[in-house]
């Protein structure tokens, strides 16, 4: 049988298959897949060395080998830092305002795809199939094409596509695009994103769509299709009953002392919504008084990508709104906003979903959202709690009997979180099942068989041209 070789941008080596875990998404999400294909997982460390070297740390634990390389400070600041999450990132999440094109950031980019292409290259076997992840990597094709292999290659975007009249403001996105048709199959989180991109393939490129879904460019012929993806829901539900998760959940109860908990957890970025989604909170309190002392929003937000200044920017805004409001609203004994600035292990957050009375997600824009997910899958069939959604989230396609609202409008925000308190049992309920039966049907191991599955089903190539 065919190894999987997976790529992205950071690899952290397993820690095991404990519920309890405190694992990242794609981690969890790949692992048994790995272990069942005998695979090896390529990226960056996380670490930084003075001179790059291309030598490779190898690890296995858990039955999965990963292969690490370290990168050079420049490299960081140009292609993680620069092109990946001030050009590509909020471009992509439809924030032309703040994406930034500096020559330097593209040319790290660049150089740093080479990078790993010319390092991962030798350690991969002709009947292997290869799988990269993300925008960190989009022309990573085209160099391991030039590499050599003809090997089948996947690759699956976890963010938005932008839509075109976005895309054409990056500088040279025809050649990005293009490097794109080197991959066997593109995949995308929903019909919407795809949709974008086959738009730009028509109109840009000159490209043609077959019935069965084949973009055609040239003598290029490529796969895309539509691959939400979902949480690992067996391992998820084991974690709710953990001992860590009750007493996450026993924490959060005594410390509500019989309020109503709303609940938000977010990377700190700016795509979350997170000021829309205070000024919206703040518009109930304004509306609704007789709901002060008996509610709390409890925003979990850590760090993130701290050394990208609009990080820093947002984070200030934050701690000024937050105060604003709870200092405009708090009395001796309540505090209407709990803004905690640090992460929780994935235990501990099912602990607080579970102890809530309403999820609050509201990005302005997002791949998926795997804690809307993740809060459906934690709650109590006998006393759900209510999910309030971006209906700019793509796992809104999936989660239709979530209260879907608009994230800038500080109204629709307000009246979704007085309906989910005031939502009568049954509809909670009904609600919640429609959402938690889609959640355990459509979990990560249904994504990754069926992106695998397409891969493995498409023609491998017989010669080498390159499409960009």
């Amino acid at each position: 049988m065919s190894r999987l070789i997976v790529i992205s941008n950071r690899v952290s080596a397993p820690k095991g298959r404990s519920p309890a875990g405190a694992q990242g998404g794609l981690a969890v999400a790949l692992g048994a897949m790995l272990r069942e294909y005998r695979g090896l997982w390529f990226g960056w460390s996380g670490e930084k060395t003075d001179h790059f070297t291309g030598q490779i740390n190898m690890h296995r634990e858990d039955g999965i080998t990963t292969a690490t390389i370290d990168l050079e400070e420049q490299d960081v600041d140009e292609y993680y830092n620069g092109y990946a999450n001030r050009t590509l990132w909020p471009l992509f999440h439809y924030r032309i305002d703040l994406a930034e094109y500096d020559r330097s950031f593209g040319s790290g980019y660049e150089r740093v795809n080479h990078r790993f292409a010319e390092t991962v290259a030798p350690l991969i076997e002709p009947d292997d199939l290869v799988w990269v992840h993300d925008y960190h990597l989009i022309p990573l094709a085209t160099q391991l094409r030039q590499a050599g292999l003809k090997n089948r290659i996947g690759f699956f975007l976890h963010i938005p596509w932008p839509p075109r009249r976005l895309l054409v403001s990056l500088p040279f996105h025809e050649r990005l695009v293009r490097s794109m048709l080197d991959y066997d199959l593109i995949g995308f989180q929903n019909e919407e994103w795809l949709d974008s991109f086959r738009d730009y393939v028509r109109y840009e490129l000159g490209g043609t769509i077959e019935e069965d879904g084949t973009i055609i460019v040239g003598k290029r012929k490529v796969k895309a299709g539509c691959f939400p993806i979902g949480v690992d829901f067996e391992e998820f539900t084991e974690a709710v009953k953990s001992e860590e998760t009750q007493q996450a959940y026993h924490r959060l109860l005594k410390s509500a002392e019989g309020k109503s908990v709303i609940v938000g957890v977010d990377r700190l970025d700016y795509s979350k919504g997170l000021e829309e989604r205070f000024w919206g909170y703040r518009r109930f309190l304004e509306e609704h008084p007789d709901y002060h002392r008996h509610v709390l929003l409890l925003q979990v937000a850590p760090p993130s990508r701290g050394e990208v200044h609009t990080y820093e920017a947002i984070r200030e805004r934050l701690d000024e709104l937050s105060g604003r409001i709870n200092g405009g609203f708090a009395e001796v004994d309540w505090v209407p906003i709990r803004y905690v600035n640090r992460g929780y292990n994935r235990a501990e957050l099912a602990g607080f979903y579970r102890a809530s009375d309403v999820g609050l997600i509201t990005p302005l824009r997002d791949g998926m959202n795997l804690v809307a997910k993740e809060y459906v899958a934690a709650q109590d069939p006998e006393d759900p709690g209510v999910l309030i959604l971006s209906r700019f989230a793509g796992a809104a396609t999936q989660l239709r009997d979530a209260l879907l609202v608009n994230p800038y409008s500080k109204d629709e925000i307000s009246d979704a979180i007085r309906q989910a308190l005031d939502m009568p049992l049954d509809e909670r309920k009904r609600r919640w099942q429609s959402m938690y039966d889609s959640v355990e049907k459509e979990d990560v191991v249904w994504w990754r068989q069926n992106f695998v599955q397409a891969l493995k089903g498409v023609e491998k190539r017989a010669n080498l041209t390159i499409a960009s």
